[in-house]
C-alpha cells in the first residue's frame, strides 16, 4: 500500500527531499500562504511543533499561490516572512500547486486518502492533513480548523 513516504518533494532550495526521511514520525502537512487571513495559524502550528517535535512530530509547510495569489513569488521571501513574523522553525518547502493539472503528486495522494466535506479539492490555504507513524493519512482538517484543536488527535498518535 502506498504511503506518504513514497513521495519526493522539493525543499525551499529546490533540491529533492524524500518523505521516507520522515518515516516513523507523525506528520502534519499544510498548504500555507503568507498573505492570507489565516496566516496567523503559523503561530499555533509553531506552538504545536515546539511541544511535540521531541516526540517525533513534524510539520511540513507547502506554500501555495493558488488562492487569490496570497504567497510571495520568491520562496526566500516566504521563509523569511514565516521566521520573522511567526518564529517558524518547521520546514517550509518549495511552493506547489495543490489542485489542477500541475498539482503536486503528494497532494493528489492526500486528497484521494481523505476528501473534504463535499469534494476532494483543496478549497483554501491552511488545509491540514494528519499522518500517522506508518505514513497513513488519518485526518483532514478544514482551513479554518484551529491548529490547537489538532492536539487531541495528535496525542492519540504519540
Amino acid at each position: 500500500m502506498k504511503t506518504v513516504y513514497d513521495f519526493v518533494v522539493k525543499t525551499n532550495k529546490n533540491t529533492p527531499l524524500s518523505l521516507k526521511d520522515y518515516e516513523g514520525k507523525i506528520l502534519l502537512i499544510v498548504n500555507t500562504a503568507s498573505k492570507c487571513g489565516l496566516t496567523p495559524q503559523f503561530k499555533d502550528l509553531q506552538a504545536l511543533y515546539d511541544v511535540y517535535k521531541e516526540q517525533g512530530f513534524e510539520i511540513l509547510g507547502f506554500p501555495c499561490d493558488q488562492f487569490n495569489n496570497q504567497e510571495y513569488d520568491n520562496i526566500n521571501e516566504t521563509t523569511q516572512f514565516c521566521q520573522i513574523n511567526y518564529g517558524v522553525t518547521f520546514p517550509i518547502l518549495a511552493k506547489i500547486d495543490v489542485n489542477g493539472k500541475n498539482e503536486d503528486p503528494l497532494y493528489t495522494f492526500l486528497k484521494d486518502q481523505k476528501q473534504g466535506l463535499f469534494s476532494k479539492k483543496i478549497k483554501w490555504n491552511f488545509t491540514k492533513f494528519l499522518i500517522n507513524r506508518k505514513g497513513e493519512v488519518v485526518k483532514r482538517y478544514s482551513p479554518s480548523y484551529a491548529p490547537s484543536k489538532i492536539e487531541k488527535d495528535l496525542l492519540q498518535l504519540i
